[in-house]
């Protein structure tokens, strides 16, 4: 009878409930936590690589034929990248009205009642197999 006792009371007993829960809870929220810093760092990637190739940009808008100058601006833009990667920017010249473009401007379009535009493309990439797609233009 005494045993039986015993016995009930054991099993009401909640001790270590609390160190059961826990230890369930634990990994899901270990899990969370992961996650919100991968995403975390998956985006702060994404705006170090437009932020490089807007530098890029922005530098080629001044200087439109330095190519080296924007591959550099654009390194220059996102120091804590590692494995960043600039391709060979390109420039261009067209009408304001989009009807004639030169590659390189090497001829210069001739536009009826406006001026010809700059145009300037710097691409920024991740050389990591861990960020597929990372590519910004």
């Amino acid at each position: 009878m005494r045993h039986t006792h015993r016995i009930r009371c054991f099993l009401r007993c909640e001790c270590g409930s609390a160190l059961v829960e826990l230890a369930l809870l634990v990994p899901v929220f270990m899990f969370l936590i992961y996650a919100v810093v991968d995403f975390g760092r998956a985006f702060y990637m994404a705006q170090e690589l437009a932020s490089a190739a807007h530098a890029g940009a922005e530098y080629g808008a001044q200087n439109p034929t330095d190519t080296a100058g924007m591959q550099a601006a654009a390194q220059t833009a996102a120091p804590d990248v590692t494995g960043l990667s600039i391709s060979t920017p390109t420039y261009g010249c067209e009408c304001a009205d989009g009807s004639s473009y030169s590659a390189k401007c090497s001829l210069t379009p001739t536009c009826t009642g406006n001026n010809p535009v700059y145009l300037v493309s710097v691409t920024a990439s991740v050389a990591d197999a861990c960020w597929p797609g990372s590519e910004r233009k």
